[in-house]
């Protein structure tokens, strides 16, 4: 292995991660592999009958940034690295590896966990026979390693709260940043990524890869089209089912210094698409929110506890549906359970165990500069997994429901890339998509996305319902012009999603509706 010598004591984590200096790394376990060969950009384009549905400009305040036409630099392939070579990552390095190793070369891996970069590097060889392996720094290194690989952009998949960090570094080295979501986890995060940005003039993009999700761009061209007049509110309920959910409260995100809580880990996904839907940003915030059906006391009180702080090894573990089980994938098992000897983290914890900060059921109600307001709910804990959402305005509803799971199976197993199934994988689980426009004095209308199939085949084309390939195309592929809907996502982009779900959580303290403006003005 190339570049310093690896040390578990990285001078860049923080002195709080002792839970294994954490893991730089284990992302959203909604990881699709990206095939060699994957298509360009995509721009959705829907039938509504005798309607026709344009796309609008970017919201206001963002900007799309060109990373991906910057691809060559003097002539030359840009040179990438990726820090945190957790599960998520692997979306990546298979990306830049493969279809557009042409573009972009990638020239470096740095994480607190060697072993999560050999792994890394063995799936690369396994693919790529004859390519040599990715130099590989450790965590206090990674200046170096920008340095001596001459790095132009950097893949940021650390843990969460790490984010600001290496972001604000690249930047302050001349780089640009592609980071996982969410871009940081607190407000003087956010606030230090926006300064560091306006001060070097880098790129910061970041990875929402819903926006490219086929049936949500079809979402904001009906809506941007005018079809169902000024919007006035939105209601969402996103529902996280046994398996998914339950596996926020086995890893480092059970711990809100680690990821900001499910407000902001996960809902900063659905926050970003209602500002990017209505082109707006958020200005008050009131939320309710608590641990409800995880974690030690509720175990206990509903008869669900067991007597086990990690899965492996653990004889109390065997049967309980909740547990996951490392050995029993390959990715899991080469990713941490063998890496576990080098920085103590173990993916696998008891959901019904002590340590859990973060909330599982979470109510909130936003007002928005447009004028427009929105009911949003998250439950961690449901049967079925998927989302509804519906937009009342002026002229009409539209109306989106998601189902990406209709029943969770207990015994459900992947050893693909993601450490965790969904229904689509398991088959009979597997739900259905439907985009439905109710105008005033009118017939409802299914709104048919794409080539002209209903949107019910257009949820399904690898990870979030195709959006992992479409944005790896805007992100790392040839640009021919621009997007009319303004997918591209930028650091205030990223400031204006999250700054909803921080002042969620500063409400749940509280009690008292937040003004956003108040915690970080963008």
């Amino acid at each position: 292995m190339s570049g310093s010598p690896l040390s578990l004591e990285s001078a860049s984590t923080p002195p709080d991660a002792t839970l294994g200096k954490v893991l730089m790394s284990e992302q959203d376990p909604c990881i699709a592999s990206v095939a060699t060969g994957s298509s360009g950009s995509f721009a959705s384009s829907v039938a509504l009958g005798s309607s026709a549905a344009s796309g609008s400009s970017a919201s206001p305040g963002s900007s799309t940034l060109p990373v991906s036409s910057a691809s060559s630099v003097a002539g030359r392939r840009r040179r990438c690295a990726v820090v945190g070579l957790g599960a998520r990552a692997r979306m990546f390095t298979e990306a830049l590896t493969g279809p557009y190793s042409d573009r972009i070369e990638l020239v470096g891996f740095c994480d607190v966990n060697a072993r999560r970069m050999a792994v890394h590097n063995g799936w690369i060889a396994a693919d790529h026979p004859g390519r040599g392996p990715v130099p590989a720094y450790a965590a206090e290194d990674f200046e170096v390693m920008l340095r001596r690989e001459r790095v132009d952009l950097v893949v940021v998949c650390s843990v969460d709260r790490t984010h600001d960090d290496y972001i604000v570094r690249a930047l302050e080295a001349g780089c640009d940043v592609v980071t996982e979501k969410p871009m940081t986890t607190d407000a003087d995060k956010a606030r230090r990524i926006l300064d560091a940005r306006r001060r070097t003039g880098g790129d910061v993009r970041v990875a929402f890869n819903y926006r490219y999700n086929p049936v949500h761009s079809a979402v904001r061209e009906v809506i941007a089209a005018g079809e169902i007049g000024e919007v006035g509110s939105v209601h969402f309920e996103w529902l996280l089912d046994l398996r998914h959910g339950a596996d926020y409260f086995r890893r480092w995100h059970r711990d809100k210094a680690n990821s900001g809580g499910l407000m902001v880990h996960k809902a900063t996904h659905h926050f970003d698409l209602v500002n990017w839907w209505l082109g707006t940003q958020p200005e008050t915030v009131y939320a309710q929110g608590g641990l409800f059906f995880y974690g030690e006391e509720a175990g206990k009180r509903r008869g669900l506890a067991r007597p086990y702080a990690r899965a492996h090894g653990a004889a109390a573990a065997e049967g309980d549906p909740f547990a996951v089980r490392l050995a029993d994938s390959d990715v899991l098992r080469a990713l941490y359970l063998e890496a576990e000897a080098e920085d103590g983290y173990h993916r696998d914890q008891n959901v019904f165990g002590s340590g859990v900060s973060i909330e599982d059921d979470m109510a909130v109600l936003v007002r928005y500069a447009s004028g427009a307001s929105l009911t949003y709910h998250l439950t961690a804990y449901s049967p079925w997994e998927g989302y509804r959402v519906a937009f009342n305005g002026s002229e009409g509803r539209l109306e989106l429901l998601v189902e990406e799971s209709t029943w969770t199976r207990p015994d459900a197993r992947d050893d693909g890339a993601s450490p965790v199934m969904h229904g689509s994988a398991v088959g009979d689980e597997a739900g259905r998509t439907e985009l439905l426009l109710r105008r005033f004095w009118e017939r409802p209308r299914e709104v048919k996305v794409g080539d002209g199939a209903g949107a019910a085949e257009a949820g399904h084309e690898g990870g979030h319902g195709g959006g992992d390939v479409r944005m790896l195309a805007d992100l790392f592929g040839p640009r021919s012009g621009g997007d009319a809907l303004g997918r591209a996502a930028d650091a205030v982009d990223g400031a204006r999603s999250l700054v909803t779900g921080l002042a969620a959580n500063e409400s749940f303290e509280t009690g008292l509706p937040v003004r956003v403006r108040d915690l970080l003005d963008v």
